[in-house]
């Protein structure tokens, strides 16, 4: 592939020369053109430098969906910086975790989150801290955006390669602990050029983002693509009402909307006003994240007969997006055909490719495959093979190239669209006191895609424990998404030989359970 930019910031200098008047970023009734996201980024670039970021830093973002946070990734492109996008449902704890293991020397962060960041160790681990939206924290380590915009300083554009890391995306592993994907310039720019070319994203387009930037989905599909097609960005703040979503998708007249499933099963339930439905630009869904299940599917085609509804699957590992269904063609059941210059294929356990049609390994080729974890390389080689990434999901295709997603072969659950890994959840769990040992599964739930579930063994000596402490101090340790829903107190938990947990056990007695 060729590669028109080699950075993100000449990516938005590209743009702004190009079409310096045109609107870029859409923000309840504030417009800002192409022109002016450079001058932000610019003077943005300005102060960062003036406060010692240099090549190779590390600039944790711990924002809301914000024009800020697109700010921040320009401008730490232009000095050579690394961003890393952190997930703001992360509790303190998580939150000092990855500032530490990124080596974050700066945090940007939301007004909002004030109390995780304040309760966090981000004053001890970051040099300083740049707030977004109104906070009053006192001390030489705090400045904002409002101070920031008036710098005067001109830093000088590091020439940063395709090859050089850009972005660094924390995703859990088998172990429990998040791991740092590191992503190079090639890494997105790649995925947002083969999206481009499947969803055909012209200039004209208007993409509307509610779901997460910090997300990989968001971040590469919702984000980078527009901006790299000339595209403008309806930027949501908040979720909440949703109701503004759809007033914002008439009135902005939004032509891309990206989702994940449980939106859009929302979406084919909802009665939405016939003004809404007569008067919508909508020309695509795009879907990722999760599976769709197929009565959602016929039944957006059913309601939106104008737009189409596009399945994707990918990985943070893999920039994220892997492959999709097209305009041409789409499979329901399936999450599409490969993407533009990458490869797909499915193998066995030792790495031999399988025929059409049989179950495996589901691994991938391209230049979307991470550099490698940071600070892991043994994980790395793990990992990626000769090139190949291995997902760690299995499924199938059929003679067209269509995969189709089977099962995880790792034990992730997939709640709203954001990854919960059990093993994180098993370790705060058997430190609360009478517990012996855990064990974490998904259920699957119509609203949220997945939800957690916790199996419990207590110590010999112990009858009972107040669930409602364990709950309690979960939720004090964990993201609320993370803190299962519900919990099941058991004699013993059901192992192998080896002392491993069985878990596909548990899960056959709940599926029974439910009968």
């Amino acid at each position: 592939m060729d590669y028109k930019f080699n950075n993100f910031y000449e990516l938005i200098t590209f743009q702004a020369k190009k079409r310096k008047s045109k609107v870029a970023l859409l923000v309840g009734d504030e417009k800002i053109t192409y022109g002016q996201v450079l001058e932000n980024v610019d003077k943005l670039a300005g102060f960062l430098a003036e406060k010692g970021v240099k090549e190779g830093d590390k600039i944790a973002l711990f924002l809301r969906n914000s024009p800020e946070f697109i700010y921040t990734v320009f401008a730490a492109s232009k000095l050579g910086a690394i961003i890393v996008p952190v997930n703001t449902f992360l509790k303190e704890e998580e939150l000092s975790y990855i500032l530490e293991d990124s080596g974050s020397s700066v945090l940007v962060a939301s007004a909002i989150h004030d109390k995780v960041v304040n309760s966090s160790k981000a004053s001890r681990i970051c040099q300083f801290i740049l707030w977004e939206g109104d906070v009053l924290v006192e001390g030489e380590q705090h400045h904002y955006f409002e101070e920031a915009f008036k710098s005067d300083i001109t830093a000088e554009h590091i020439q940063r390669g395709l090859e050089e890391t850009a972005v660094i995306i924390y995703t859990s592993g088998t172990t429990g602990k998040p791991k740092g994907a590191m992503l190079s310039n090639k890494n997105i720019l790649s995925n947002a050029d083969s999206g481009r070319r499947t969803i055909n994203v012209k200039a004209k387009d208007r993409a509307i983002v509610f779901l997460p930037m910090f997300h990989s989905f968001t971040f590469s599909i919702g984000v980078i693509l527009p901006l790299y097609a000339g595209g403008s960005i309806v930027i949501i703040k908040s979720l909440k009402p949703f109701s503004n979503i759809f007033k914002q998708v008439l009135t902005k007249r939004v032509t891309l909307f990206f989702g994940i499933p449980d939106v859009y099963n929302a979406l084919a339930k909802a009665k939405l006003p016939w003004y809404f439905m007569w008067f919508n630009k909508i020309r695509a869904f795009i879907s990722g994240a999760a599976a769709l299940q197929p009565k959602t599917l016929d039944a957006m085609a059913k309601k939106f007969k104008r737009a189409t509804l596009l399945e994707g699957y990918g990985l943070s590992e893999a920039s994220p997006a892997v492959c999709m269904n097209t305009f041409k063609k789409q499979k329901a059941g399936s999450v599409g055909t490969a993407l533009y210059s990458y490869e797909m294929k499915i193998v066995d356990e030792d790495m031999k490719e399988l025929p059409r049609g049989a179950i495996g390994d589901i691994i991938v080729k391209g230049d979307n495959v991470m550099q490698g974890y940071l600070n892991r390389p043994e994980a790395t080689d793990e990992t990626i093979i000769n090139g190949w990434l291995l997902t760690g999901d299995m499924g199938y295709m059929d003679d067209e190239g269509f995969l189709f997603i089977v099962d995880r072969k790792k034990d992730l659950i997939i709640s709203k669209g954001i990854n919960i890994y059990p093993r994180e959840l098993e370790e705060v769990i058997d430190t609360f006191d009478g517990i012996c040992a855990s064990a974490v599964i998904g259920i699957v739930d119509e609203k949220s895609g997945e939800l957690p579930v916790a199996y419990i063994e207590l110590d010999e000596d112990v009858e009972i424990i107040d669930e409602h402490a364990l709950k309690k101090y979960l939720r004090e340790h964990l993201a609320n998404y993370k803190v299962p829903k519900h919990i099941h107190f058991i004699d013993e938990l059901p192992k192998n030989a080896t002392g491993k947990v069985l878990k596909r056990v548990l899960k056959d007695r709940l599926r029974e359970e439910k009968r």
